[in-house]
């Protein structure tokens, strides 16, 4: 068993000269200014020289200090970590498997149940007796028109899909009419359309029918929201599914509001309800242990105060680790070692983007690239501190994995890093020259600026047991798998931080470079961009399905980095403004338990 309490010992260096952190448009330069000395002449009478000292003059993006300090962390303390809640769950698990596998309980009754305990975030309990009840269906079911009806149609649909079985599209032609639009009868069936808008997003690349499920169901759910109505769960439902349908969602997040959701429901399960508010509690516990032991390491670093101009955001790397698809109990060590490594892709990130000078850039690249040790000492202070931490981190889970499963995982940890810099310092090379790629090679670079590969490359050898040489050659040729949810990352941070980083003076992202090239508004940049995140989503979608290089559990992993991407951005900057809206998510996620 790893031991959760490693930390990296680093010894302490040197304080480094002051520095001023100016903000300015454009990347740090270098100012000269003269300073007078004293000297003596031959009679002995001082005289007055001067010399001109080259001063880099730095940027700042002026990040404010993070929400939740070291004392608040250490602070906290919760009641469910004792074993009589513990105790409970099991005895709740065991009453909602007696319901799954009740014969009595009707198909569609079924599927709302199988529906309702994903969404609440407490399935994973019950894989066994869900994989075996959608089995039979699909099995089973012939997909014969008569007596279908819209809702159950969809629903069954997309819980297939999302595990895993090939469904055709073909299900939905039965609503459809002669000239093979959806019928207009079905916008009476307010759920019905709910549910095919739900199942809609499942498509994969050439999926007409689902493509005018999308936009018929899209329409009629505006305007439901438009005209609005009695049934106010379903208008509340209406309106989250417009902001990000499930298939888009983390479901730890997304729990917690349908919670509280499920418990407004007159059909509600008491049985099911308390499990699923005892499982987050206990589970928010455990995650509130974790993160004082990763800011007690950050703390131990000295990062923070070597790097004054970086963002402290331990708790949103935190985050990213655990929405990213790393959310279940025996993840523990996975999630400490995968926020380790996003806290170290936020350094770099704003050493590149705010900081550094162009050439220190250089040298500090050509360290990275050569891995080369000694070549250290020709970096300022406050790069040598963050490679040796870096080396440091990668050592350390090198030698765990090493110890578990006999593969040394150095080289390809060090490529995952060599690769991310190469990115940074091409838009840092971009921005020095005033330079604006067109969007293709923007996004052939953004989508490894990213850091998706760095992270899934991580989250490959932390929960991959064995693995497979193969695999890990595949996993660095960075396929669609890989690729996908980068370019998701890459868009939908650019539609959120766009404003922020242009008025700052940062490189060109995506929606300038399609402005420039194009001739495009914003807001026609801003909709192109949109349309290459479904293009994308539709690629994982069949990856999810056709990817049988890498194990389910690390393709899952994959799909859900994509989620994260547009939860972190989507009311804005989630990780580097800490915009109220995630803090909010964050302190739900983390500190309120549910009453």
């Amino acid at each position: 068993m790893v031991n959760l309490c490693m930390h990296i010992s680093l010894p302490i260096p040197h304080k480094p000269a002051h520095h001023s952190y100016t903000t300015f448009h454009g990347r740090a330069t270098t100012m000269l200014y003269t300073r007078r000395s004293s000297s003596t002449r031959c009679n002995g009478m001082p005289s007055a020289q001067t010399t001109t000292v080259a001063v880099p003059t730095r940027r700042s993006a002026n990040y404010k200090p993070s929400f939740w300090d070291f004392n608040y962390i250490q602070s906290l303390t919760t009641q469910y970590t004792e074993e009589r809640h513990s105790k409970r769950v099991l005895e709740l698990i065991a009453r909602v498997k007696m319901l799954l596998l009740h014969q009595e309980m009707e198909g569609d009754r079924r599927l709302d149940l199988i529906d309702d305990l994903q969404r609440l975030a407490i399935s994973h309990h019950f894989e066994q007796e869900i994989n075996k009840i959608l089995n039979s269906i699909y099995h089973e079911n012939c997909y014969d028109a008569k007596d279908r009806d819209l809702y159950t149609t969809s629903l069954e649909f997309r819980l297939l899909r999302e595990h895993g079985f090939l469904v055709s599209q073909d299900v939905f032609d039965c609503f459809k009419n002669e000239k093979g639009d959806f019928k207009a009868s079905l916008c009476d069936d307010r759920r019905g359309v709910l549910e095919l808008y739900e199942a809609s997003f499942l498509l994969t690349h050439g999926e007409e029918t689902l493509e005018l499920a999308n936009e018929f169901a899209t329409k009629h759910l505006q305007r439901i929201v438009e005209e609005g109505g009695d049934d106010h769960n379903l208008l509340e439902r209406v309106r989250y599914a417009l902001d990000l349908p499930i298939h888009w969602r983390i479901q730890r997040p997304n729990a917690r509001w349908f919670i509280e959701a499920y418990g407004r429901r007159s059909e509600m399960n008491p049985t099911i309800l308390e499990l699923a508010k005892l499982e987050f509690n206990i589970t928010q516990s455990m995650h509130q242990q974790e993160l004082k032991l990763i800011s007690r390491w950050w703390k131990q670093t000295r990062l923070c105060e070597k790097l004054p101009f970086a963002r402290d955001r331990i708790v949103e790397c935190y985050l990213w680790t655990l929405v990213g698809g790393l959310s279940q109990p025996q993840y523990g060590y996975s999630r400490i070692m995968a926020t380790k490594a996003n806290i170290l892709i936020t350094l770099l990130d704003d050493i590149f983007d705010v900081y550094a000078t162009l050439e220190e850039l250089h040298l500090f690249n050509d360290v990275i690239h050569r891995w080369d040790l000694e070549a250290v000492n020709q970096l300022p202070n406050y790069m040598q501190i963050c490679f040796l931490t870096l080396n440091n981190f990668i050592n350390e889970m090198a030698c765990d994995v090493l110890k578990e499963q006999d593969i040394l995982i150095i080289k390809y940890l060090r490529k995952s890093w060599q690769d991310l810099c190469k990115s940074f310092m091409q838009e840092a090379q971009w921005h020095a020259e005033g330079h604006t790629p067109t969007l293709d090679k923007y996004i052939n670079n953004g989508w490894i600026s990213s850091s998706v590969p760095v992270i899934l490359s991580h989250t490959f050898f932390l929960i991959t047991n064995p693995i497979q040489k193969t695999a890990v050659e595949s996993l660095y040729q960075y396929q669609d798998l890989v690729r996908c949810p980068a370019v998701i990352l890459r868009l939908a941070n650019d539609l959120a931080t766009s404003p922020n980083e242009m008025e700052r003076g940062d490189v060109a992202e995506s929606i300038q470079c399609y402005m420039k090239e194009s001739g495009a508004s914003v807001e026609e940049a801003r909709e192109h961009a949109r349309f290459l995140i479904w293009k994308s989503w539709k690629r994982m979608n069949e990856e999810r399905v056709g990817n049988f290089q890498f194990p389910k559990e690390f393709i899952k992993k994959a799909v859900d980095l994509g989620r994260m991407a547009q939860y972190m951005y989507q009311l804005g900057d989630g990780h580097g403004i800490q915009n109220p809206h995630i803090k909010d998510r964050i302190s739900s996620l983390f500190f309120e338990s549910i009453v």
